[in-house]
């Protein structure tokens, strides 16, 4: 069986521990020789950006430390044991940006990547060269591999108060890095722009795995900044919307409010409700509308949703350890309709 699985950074890495378990595979670390299914990733690079001279790549790394055994579990990004003399060094030369850490194991990663981007390799040949250290057992595939960055307009941090009237307020386009982690969040998006996105094209596979699916789940990552850049690369949602396999998407909000981060600044961003039912309809129905891409939507227990052409299940969406989630995504994939037996 092949499965596709669209993911962002921590909440889609996780998702695909359960995944990999929910198939019978090993959720740290290679497939065993042989396996029966295989697992794609199409992973957001809008998150991505430069710091220090070097390419981060953070949902790409989350993803490969997770699967690999090498993540800080307690903060679900970065290395396990990591220290950080080279981001103390900077503060004392007074670098910036100032607000973005980077770990000294981390840096290792991101000084290959840099090395190999700049001799002319393209982000999907860096990725696997990075994977064949970590082995995650899954393909990670890059959205694309030209430069897409998610940019966040806002009214200026640095000149828009509290007593400033709303409509004289400057407004200015942040990196969303910029944004999420040293403002987290707080200057309300006016709007989120995948800027590149029209101009790019699907990283080599992306098309092809998503024909060639059994199944294709959406994970629990941000609607707006981690699926909806993925999707913002031309010809990605027209092939989700052509292929045979089931497409079911998992909602990332419980009882009102984001499972994990501030998606629902984002969603507010561009009038989505923040509800399950709300992002459920944001994706649409494959049958209903021309742009809609699920066949199935899975809620958490005791919640209901109503999105029109789709079928909707409540089932226990808290990825509490790899046992919990691993039961969620098998109900994701039997929604979408494959067969277990």
């Amino acid at each position: 069986m092949k499965v596709v699985v669209l993911v962002g950074g921590v909440g889609g890495a996780r998702f695909l521990l359960g995944v990999k378990a929910a198939l019978g595979l090993p959720a740290i670390g290679a497939a065993p020789p042989g396996a029966a299914h295989e697992v794609t990733a199409l992973v957001n690079t809008g998150d991505d950006v430069w710091m220090h001279g070097l390419r981060i790549c953070p949902d790409l790394d989350t993803c490969m430390y997770t699967l690999g055994g090498g993540i800080d579990t307690d903060r679900g990004w970065g290395h396990a044991g990591e220290t950080w003399t080279v981001k103390d060094e900077l503060a004392a030369y007074g670098a910036e940006p100032s607000w973005f850490g980077l770990g000294d194991k981390d840096i290792a990663t991101h000084l290959i990547r840099t090395r190999m981007l700049r001799a002319g390799y393209p982000l999907s040949d860096v990725t696997a060269a990075l994977c064949d250290r970590w082995q995650p057992g899954v393909r990670l595939l890059p959205m694309s591999d030209d430069r897409v960055e998610s940019h966040v307009v806002v009214d200026d941090p640095e000149t828009s108060g509290e007593d400033t009237e709303p409509g004289s307020r400057d407004r200015k386009a942040l990196h969303f890095q910029e944004w999420w982690v040293r403002y987290r969040a707080e200057p309300r998006a006016h709007a989120i722009v995948p800027v590149g996105a029209e101009e790019a094209t699907p990283g080599p596979g992306v098309v092809e795995a998503i024909a060639e699916a059994d199944a294709v789940l959406i994970a629990p990552s941000n609607p707006v900044v981690s699926v909806g850049t993925i999707l913002s690369v031309p010809g990605v949602r027209e092939a989700l919307r052509k292929t045979d396999a089931g497409v079911v998407g998992v909602s990332p909000i419980i009882g009102g409010k984001p499972v994990r981060g501030m998606a629902d600044a984002c969603l507010r961003a561009i009038g989505v409700q923040t509800t399950a039912e709300g992002v459920g309809r944001h994706y649409g129905s494959r049958q209903t509308s021309e742009d809609g891409l699920l066949d199935g939507w899975l809620v958490q227990t005791g919640e209901s949703a109503e999105v029109p052409g789709v079928a909707v299940r409540a089932v226990p969406l808290l990825m509490s350890d790899v046992d919990a989630t691993a039961k969620m995504a098998h109900a994701a994939l039997e929604l979408s309709g494959v067969d277990f037996d």
